[in-house]
């Protein structure tokens, strides 16, 4: 399974949960099968673009959202590249939270 299907395929699957919406309700609002759905999410299928396209849709979603940030290769921070996924798919204001914790720890950090 390669790193871009696998990244793709967690982002639509919190995307979608995010909606409250089983992979049978997008794949009926993206007019394709629920198991192509799974495998879009399982990271086991290469969607095209026409299929990425009818699920960003029906997600409202740009289509951009889906593939930013998405680095291949050894790249060096994986760990940053984790905890950007983890908290995209979390609601804006959680992000928020995140956020304002993240700079409460890095702050006392750099007093101690």
């Amino acid at each position: 399974m390669s790193i871009i299907a696998k990244t793709i395929g967690e982002r639509l699957r919190a995307y979608r949960s995010r909606a409250g919406w089983s992979q049978e309700e997008l794949a009926e609002r993206a007019g394709l099968h629920s198991t192509y759905i799974g495998q879009l999410e399982r990271g086991e299928k290469n969607a095209t673009m026409e299929s990425m396209e009818k699920v960003a849709l029906a997600l409202a979603l740009p289509l951009e959202v889906l593939f930013e940030n998405i680095v291949t290769g050894d790249a060096q921070n994986a760990a940053a590249r984790a905890c950007y996924d983890l908290v995209t798919a979390l609601p804006e204001k959680e992000q928020t939270a995140i956020l304002e914790l993240l700079k409460k720890i890095v702050a006392y950090r750099n007093i101690a």
